[in-house]
């Protein structure tokens, strides 16, 4: 009789096992039809199949979101339900880096709010928005000394810190003139996510690579296009120091002149708005 018992019971566990082994290759599965699914939704439509998470959305302060509505244009230009979306990243993105004020700086909730959304701003096409490479914030009262090159520097990134640095009153004046096409925050942020979407290889991290690499093709192939680039000063002569420094001023002059750039080079521009996946606020 005791035989019999440990018999079922034995039976009765491996049925469990078994139940969990289909369980878990089920998961597998699906998970895996789920990736081929949407890589070929990537390939034909150049942009993830799905972006922003509608659940468990952080809330920001109301004294935050008053500083998005009165210093913040970016965020004003956007639908109701995307500026949700926006807060929720920017209360993440202040959660996950450190701030930390240099030369006796305080480190104000503005400079959190500001300097983090122009990332989430710049990532808001993106699924993953936290740039993995930036675990630190460096804030300067002003410019500042580097020891990288023995010179003073606005703005500055090193990836194998993880430290994004910027000088509080050179990051300011970027927004104050929001038609110059120079902005150090959305400069320094564009290196930090270039950088990142090399070393990462989640699906918008693909996009943003790949639309690079295809714009690159692009200026190599077309030389009428490259000379006309190059002649019209469009950009300012910064941007052919080389490939990492042409892709921040083209992304600074995206966000701050679309109507412009889109009108002066409009293969360029699509390019850069797929890179973003930038289908929102009149972009």
């Amino acid at each position: 009789m005791t035989g019999i018992l440990l018999l079922e019971q034995f039976t009765f566990g491996g049925k469990i096992i078994v139940g969990v082994f289909f369980a878990i290759l089920c998961v597998m599965l699906i998970s895996f039809a789920l990736k081929m699914f949407e890589m070929g939704y990537v390939i034909r439509n150049k942009k993830p199949f799905y972006v922003h998470n509608p659940f468990f959305l952080k809330q920001i302060d109301p004294s935050q979101k008053k500083i998005l509505l009165d210093k913040f244009k970016f965020y004003k230009k956007l639908s109701p339900k995307h500026q949700h979306y926006f807060e929720h990243r920017v209360a993440s993105f202040i959660k996950d880096k450190k701030f930390i004020g240099r030369e006796g700086l305080f480190v104000t909730e503005e400079m959190k709010v500001l300097i983090s959304a122009t990332a989430v701003m710049l990532t808001f096409g993106f699924r993953d928005f936290y740039i993995g490479l930036i675990s630190t914030i460096f804030i300067y009262p002003d410019e500042f000394y580097s020891a990288i090159n023995e010179s003073y520097h606005k703005g500055e990134f090193n990836p194998k810190l993880e430290t994004l640095v910027l000088s509080w009153k050179d990051f300011k004046k970027g927004f104050d003139n929001e038609t110059d096409k120079i902005n150090l925050g959305i400069h320094e942020f564009a290196h930090a996510i270039h950088l990142n979407s090399i070393k990462e290889r989640d699906v918008s991290s693909t996009i943003f690579s790949d639309s690079f690499k295809e714009l690159t093709d692009l200026l190599a192939n077309q030389e009428s296009l490259r000379k006309n680039l190059i002649d019209s000063k469009y950009f300012r002569e910064y941007a052919y120091t080389n490939q990492y420094e042409f892709l921040a001023v083209i992304i600074e002059t995206f966000i701050e002149s679309p109507s412009e750039f889109r009108s002066q080079f409009p293969e360029i521009y699509n390019k850069t708005k797929q890179m973003l996946n930038f289908n929102f606020a009149g972009y």
